[in-house]
């Protein structure tokens, strides 16, 4: 039996939220935190999503998590509101993101977008 495919959301809001509720019912683990956790525990995932509002920096929290310790080829998403302008949209991405994706997107667009992102690394082959 091959292992869960896991998800950490970072700021997820509420624990009821709408996109975690849909990717367990597809099928990954999903846990939500409110702040970023120590590097050990970010190795546990195979991706992380980051809840953010307009402003709040995604370039240096990009940054910040692909410099932690065994971070290695974890999907990266930014989930950014409608205000977000498209030029911190790419610093994020330039910053270490894989995408950004907007806040209200589907949790099946949420999946593709993880499972896509993960396929091209033959660690994850049996994973997926």
């Amino acid at each position: 039996m091959s292992e869960q495919c896991s998800i950490l959301f970072i700021r997820p809001g509420s624990s009821d939220d709408e996109q975690m509720k849909g990717l367990r019912s597809i099928g990954f683990r999903v846990v939500g935190e409110e702040d970023i956790p120590p590097g050990d525990v970010l190795s546990s995932y195979h991706a992380i999503v980051v809840r953010a509002n307009a402003g709040c920096g995604l370039p240096m929290i990009g940054t910040r998590l692909r410099a932690k310790p065994k971070f290695g080829h974890r999907v990266l998403i930014a989930l950014v509101c409608r205000e977000t302008p498209d030029s911190e949209r790419r610093d994020a991405m330039a910053s270490g993101f894989d995408v950004a994706l907007p806040a209200t997107c589907s949790a099946r667009d949420l999946a593709a977008s993880i499972l896509r992102l993960l396929r091209p690394h033959p660690a994850y082959h049996g994973l997926l």
